[in-house]
């Protein structure tokens, strides 16, 4: 056999040996992280919520510390045939969502005009609030996005 056919195949049984030993190689796959708000807004699109006029910093009322992790918007969509404004409140991470999560209830009440139907859904890191009711479909659309987009919550 001539040196070059030799080293050829040597090379060759190194790369089968290579491929070979990747397929024992346990992989764990990376936790989802939570989505930023686009891709939270594809989760919720996906699932028929139509949203609009979105503001970034518009927590609904005064605390500042909420309007860094707010975003407001109208939706509708689904069987809620008529706009809705939506505080979603981002937080960086599982501790700060547990921390502030009551803020979110005393923020609400400068823009809730009826509350017994203040709507609230909540999957570490957000919260999701509004005035009510909402139709059964559309918060379930909610939720299922949020859900979604809340990987492992922070």
């Amino acid at each position: 056999m001539s040196p070059t056919r030799s080293l050829a195949l040597c090379f060759v049984l190194f790369v089968a040996l290579a491929v070979a030993g990747c397929s024992f190689v346990e992989t764990t796959p990376p936790e989802p992280t939570p989505a930023d708000f686009p891709d939270t807004a594809i989760q919720l699109v996906q699932r028929g919520v139509v949203i609009e006029n979105v503001v970034s910093g518009d927590a609904g009322c005064d605390d500042r510390v909420l309007a860094t992790t707010a975003i407001a918007f109208d939706a509708s969509g689904l069987d809620q045939p008529t706009k809705v404004k939506i505080y979603l409140y981002v937080f960086r991470n599982r501790e700060s969502f547990e921390r502030l999560r009551a803020t979110v209830d005393d923020c609400a009440r400068s823009f809730v005009t009826e509350p017994e139907t203040y709507e609230s859904i909540e999957q570490s890191p957000f919260v999701m609030v509004g005035q009510g009711p909402w139709g059964t479909r559309f918060e379930a659309a909610l939720r299922a996005g949020l859900e979604a987009a809340a990987g492992t919550g922070g």
